[in-house]
């Protein structure tokens, strides 16, 4: 055969090669090319098809106090300004997971229900409930709800401490309103601290898509178990950037479970100052490449003293779990339940040792005024004073340790080392004498308080 002829044979067999394809391609009824009966095409629906009904829209709506002009506090300037409005409404809306069916348990983050009055949840088949809001907690960002409903679907739970980098996640929730949208991707980082965005920090990063109105939602693994509650996305421009970062479940369901038993969160505490181990300071302490959290100072009487831990040690492990830093060792010990053992490695003088110490909890009475219970004194952290723990010299009160910016507590006039005396004319020294003074009035609170060296009454509605 010579050169021509072999041209040609090519050229015929690519003719009748191409021509088959052809063929294959118009055999098919929707003009796809035919898998054959052994070939899987990938899809996630089928696992969706089961999760989905387990993730809600949540709608709210409530009234937040507007900031008035420092001059409106001056009686004679009040007499002649315009009368202002006190009160705006706001709307919002988030996603929820429900994690219970029988009893209509459904976890959110605390910043989608904050400042709501109501609180609506729409499920998939668009039935929509009243929710009643059973907890909150501020510090990591979790709220828990409940609705009544009979045919409700629940979410099976993962385990979060078992995920690793690369892992495949999807995202559900209620971005910009578009009810139960679905996106992809993966675990991209895990363990991220000292973000700024809440007071216990051990996020999930992720790049699946995440966008207002995905909070609350969930953060799936590829067999439908819920592995984390989606919170927060860095967004310099405003969008998506695929940054994403997500509650991991298990730190969830501890809140939600302290929630649910005593209505409030009791912070785990060992009784010590600490402080991040710089590589400076490593290598001062000959502790080079070693990470953890250095301690500063050591409490009298607390747990940490009992377990024999001393200023200088650098804790880097709680019950086998690495501790990286401050904010590690804060988180880890503040999810603990009081009362619980735990094992601590830590460095000293360049020996490793290990102890045990027993979680203690909060002795000073420290809490964070609720939403649902004291709306009018939102923003506004309480300690309980006593001859224990007196707040120059004073031994009866609530002492105000903390106010937050823009908070309404912070927006009526009330600051940082005010003393609460008398609420409604009832004297307080107790969380729960001020529940039952401003269970006498809940529009209005008369507050009797002590501001330095000075004494002032103070209304708030």
């Amino acid at each position: 055969m010579n050169i021509k002829q072999q041209l040609l044979f090519t050229l015929t067999l690519t003719i009748t090669i191409m021509a088959s394809s052809v063929l294959a391609f118009s055999d098919s009824p929707d003009n796809n090319y035919p898998l054959s009966p052994s070939q899987a095409v990938p899809t996630l629906a089928p696992m969706l098809k089961k999760v989905l009904p387990s993730v809600v829209n949540i709608s709210t709506q409530g009234t937040v106090a507007v900031e008035q002009h420092p001059m409106m506090n001056d009686p004679f300037f009040r007499r002649f300004a315009p009368q202002m409005p006190k009160e705006r409404l706001t709307q919002g809306i988030g996603s929820g997971v429900i994690v219970n069916a029988k009893k209509g348990y459904i976890i959110t983050n605390n910043h989608v229900i904050a400042n709501a009055d109501t609180i609506f949840i729409t499920l998939q088949n668009k039935q929509k409930l009243k929710a009643k809001l059973i907890g909150t907690d501020a510090e990591t960002d979790i709220a828990v709800l409940q609705v009544e409903a009979g045919d409700l679907t629940s979410i099976p739970l993962g385990d979060s401490d078992k995920l690793q980098v690369g892992d495949f996640a999807v995202a559900i929730g209620n971005p910009f309103g578009l009810s139960h949208t679905v996106t992809s991707g993966m675990v991209s980082a895990l363990g991220r601290t000292d973000l700024g965005i809440e007071g216990y920090e051990n996020f999930i990063q992720t790049d699946a898509s995440i966008n207002p109105g995905n909070s609350g939602g969930a953060l799936i693994d590829l067999r439908g178990r819920l592995i984390g509650i989606n919170s927060a996305i860095l967004a310099p421009s405003g969008g998506n950037i695929g940054i994403g970062f997500a509650i991991p479940i298990n730190m969830a369901k501890k809140i939600m479970d302290q929630l649910l038993e005593h209505g409030e969160i009791k912070r785990g505490l060992l009784g010590v100052q600490i402080q991040d181990l710089s590589s400076d300071l490593a290598d001062a302490m000959d502790l080079k490449g070693i990470h953890g959290a250095l301690v500063s100072r050591v409490s009298p009487k607390s747990t940490a003293k009992k377990a024999g831990i001393k200023a200088g040690d650098v804790i880097v492990a709680v019950n086998g779990k690495k501790i990286t830093g401050a904010s590690s060792l804060r988180t880890n010990i503040g999810l603990k339940r009081v009362g619980e053992k735990v094992s601590i490695d830590l460095y000293r003088d360049k020996q490793r040792k290990t102890v045990t110490a027993k979680i203690g909890g909060s002795t000073q009475g420290q809490m964070t005024a609720s939403a649902t219970k004291l709306p009018l004194l939102k923003g506004a952290t309480l300690k309980e004073l006593s001859k224990k723990q007196p707040y120059q010299g004073i031994t009866k009160g609530l002492l105000i340790t903390d106010v937050q910016a823009n908070s309404p507590a912070a927006q009526v006039g009330l600051m940082g080392g005010d003393i609460i005396l008398a609420v409604n004319k009832r004297k307080v020294t107790s969380i729960a004498d001020l529940n039952k003074a401003t269970a006498l009035s809940r529009n209005q609170l008369l507050i009797h308080l002590q501001r330095g060296q000075n004494f002032l009454y103070l209304v708030i509605k």
